[in-house]
């Protein structure tokens, strides 16, 4: 007859080693040439050091040596989901500098535009979001939403991404006679398929599962690392470059800074969702009250900017783009600074995901919406 022996072991006296894990530079979830050098102990994470510089582009030098409408052409080759505010970034800085006043036209033009590259981008997240946590389908949907947007692009700007379409007194051509009523339709029937995203993702019970009550990132620590944009408000700091420090036709326009002080990917998640309503709210005010006029001021063949400088900020579609110039009043930048989103909302990763597991990890950086370009350029 056998003995049975009741063996207890005691957690104190389990010892695993802690291990690095090189996540990246090639993988599908960092959605471009990212490295994550994470210490794992099991599976939970323990550290996380984002490595960046392998598709540096040196942008920020190589405008020190071209025009300052040249300058506008490189900008959506950083976040070239954000193009359009890009550009216009650059525009505005140069056109304060000048003290230029653009046309009513070019506002209102600018505006609606920034919001449909916001609608595009938040798009592009949502499906390849759900694509990270292995639901197919909805790479589909937004991708099949998105297409009406980039032909609508592609009719006036004459391209579907990097849009080149602002630049200093206005817009590089006047919109398509068809601009208006395409925008239009497109909200009517976008207004109808958003419900869709919620039914597909928003309350599915796995995906809930998997973004409910992780990734925490408190207020002070959103505030303290910079987060902007939907991953900042997520924790509740207030930061809409739009509300803030409004500019083009966005004083004009009634709107809702999306707040929420949860702070969990979910919320970051949740309010993307949000943010595309508003943004077809937007639209709406403005579409049929486009003025009458010039699309584009005239200028000078070379501008020069006076010596000093120069600082506009934006809301692009991952948070606050910021264009530092310093002019020495010839034709190219003295030096010309950048401040991209993505570069603060990645560094804040090691905050949001220590202590999950590095299943938890794909979803925490899905809820940033990283661009690599617009980190490592």
């Amino acid at each position: 007859m056998s003995e049975i022996k009741e063996i207890i072991i005691s957690s104190d006296k389990i010892h695993t080693d802690q291990y690095l894990v090189n996540m990246g530079p090639q993988h599908p979830s960092t959605h471009g040439v990212l490295r994550l050098l994470v210490r794992l102990e099991g599976e939970i994470v323990h550290h996380i050091q984002p490595h960046v510089g392998y598709i540096h582009s040196g942008i920020e030098k190589m405008c020190e040596a071209i025009s300052y409408p040249q300058v506008i052409h490189l900008t959506d080759r950083m976040d070239y989901l954000s193009a359009h505010m890009n550009n216009e970034a650059v525009a505005l800085c140069v056109e304060n500098a000048l003290q230029i006043e653009v046309p009513e036209r070019v506002k209102y033009i600018r505006t609606i535009m920034d919001e449909l590259s916001r609608l595009a981008s938040h798009q592009l997240w949502w499906c390849v979001m759900g694509m990270d946590l292995g639901a197919l389908t909805t790479f589909f949907y937004g991708l099949r939403d998105r297409e009406h947007i980039l032909d609508i692009f592609e009719e006036t700007c004459g391209a579907r991404m990097t849009l080149n379409y602002s630049l200093p007194g206005g817009v590089m051509f006047d919109i398509h006679p068809n601009f208006q009523k395409r925008v239009k339709e497109f909200i009517k029937e976008f207004k109808k398929k958003l419900p869709e995203y919620d039914q597909l993702l928003t309350g599915n019970v796995i995906f809930q599962e998997r973004t409910k009550e992780i990734g925490y990132l408190s207020r002070e620590d959103a505030i303290a690392w910079g987060v902007t944009g939907p991953s900042g408000r997520g924790s509740g700091f207030s930061c809409d470059v739009r509300k803030h420090q409004p500019y083009s036709a966005y004083p004009l326009v009634q709107f809702e800074e999306k707040l929420d002080t949860r702070g969990d990917t979910f919320t970051r998640y949740r309010l993307r969702i949000e943010e595309m309503y508003e943004s077809m709210h937007i639209i709406e005010q403005l579409i049929d009250n486009i003025p009458e006029g010039d699309y584009a001021v005239k200028m000078k063949g070379v501008v020069k900017l006076p010596e000093g400088e120069f600082y506009q900020r934006v809301e692009s579609a991952r948070g606050e783009f910021g264009v530092y110039i310093v002019s020495d009043g010839k034709k190219n930048p003295y030096r010309v600074k950048f401040r991209s989103p993505g570069f603060s909302n990645l560094f804040a990763l090691n905050k949001m995901a220590s202590g999950h597991k590095i299943a938890d990890l794909v979803a925490i950086m899905s809820t940033l919406d990283l661009v690599i370009p617009d980190i490592d350029r």
